[in-house]
């Protein structure tokens, strides 16, 4: 204990983590990052402890939450969203950004397990569409990454969860000790979901990868590396599951578009001004 005749140095509390740069496309900052850039800030708030989530946006996140004001303001109090879908990288290429490839949910996930099979760093899974499809997504990621820590996982009903279910899955989780929490139960629900349980959770990090569990569980299949580059994914999961899909993309995609001209219309404008 120091003396009355020294000085006490004051505790300063440890700088908050700096988020990347980004860019609003259609009042969506999304953040100007690759693969190493995410994984890197992921292990920082880890080590940091800092209580953060990302979302992986695709055209469907930007566009709903144009119209859903519950979703916009979960995606717009994360820490990063990052352009999960080709076309967003496009559009902010078109505006003045250098962006080589998407941050795409599944092989986000997939490289993230492979750095924390080496590094320890301990995952959590909520998703998946049963208990089955949950195992299954365990098992696979064990086997593709020797070393793995899944410390646990829990697949919700389909109806909304109770406070007293929230309750018992805060307290689940936090007993796992578990570092980042997965999250994949699809747009807008996982957003809204870790908007609403941040603060509940011991984890440092939550990142909504919606359909990357079906991928990775083997149930649903990729679209072709091809037709990604091309940007036709949404054709290619349209195909799969057409009852699913269809309105959503016939909705979204056409406004996407249109919403993409004006605000490059009036970023060459400004421009010129």
């Amino acid at each position: 204990m120091p003396s009355a005749s020294q000085p006490i140095t004051p505790v300063r509390p440890a700088p908050r983590l700096a988020a990347p740069p980004s860019q609003d496309l259609l009042g969506v900052p999304l953040a100007l990052v690759d693969y190493d850039r995410t994984l890197d800030w992921i292990d920082e708030a880890v080590e940091r402890r800092h209580k953060g989530y990302v979302c992986v946006a695709a055209v469907h996140t930007v566009m709903a939450s144009r119209e859903d004001p519950a979703l916009r303001a979960a995606v717009l109090g994360s820490d990063l969203t990052v352009p999960d879908g080709q076309p967003l990288v496009w559009a902010l290429n078109t505006l003045g950004h250098q962006l080589d490839d998407r941050v795409y949910g599944p092989e986000l996930m997939d490289r993230a397990c492979a750095r924390a099979a080496s590094s320890g760093l301990r995952f959590y899974l909520y998703g998946g569409r049963n208990h089955g499809a949950l195992a299954e997504l365990a098992r696979r990621l064990r086997l593709r990454h020797p070393g793995l820590k899944i410390v646990g996982g829990h697949c919700p009903p389909f109806r909304p969860p109770t406070d007293a279910e929230e309750d018992a899955l805060a307290a689940e989780i936090n007993r796992s000790g578990a570092d980042v929490v997965w999250v994949g139960i699809g747009v807008p629900k996982q957003e809204k979901w870790m908007a609403r349980m941040r603060d509940r959770l011991d984890a440092p990090v939550l990142v909504g990868v919606g359909a990357a569990f079906d991928f990775h569980a083997g149930i649903v299949p990729q679209a072709p590396d091809g037709l990604q580059r091309l940007g036709l994914e949404w054709a290619f999961r349209l195909s799969q599951e057409p009852r699913r899909l269809w309105r959503r993309y016939m909705r979204y995609n056409p406004r996407f578009v249109a919403g993409w001209a004006r605000q490059l219309v009036a970023h060459r404008f400004s421009r010129r001004g």
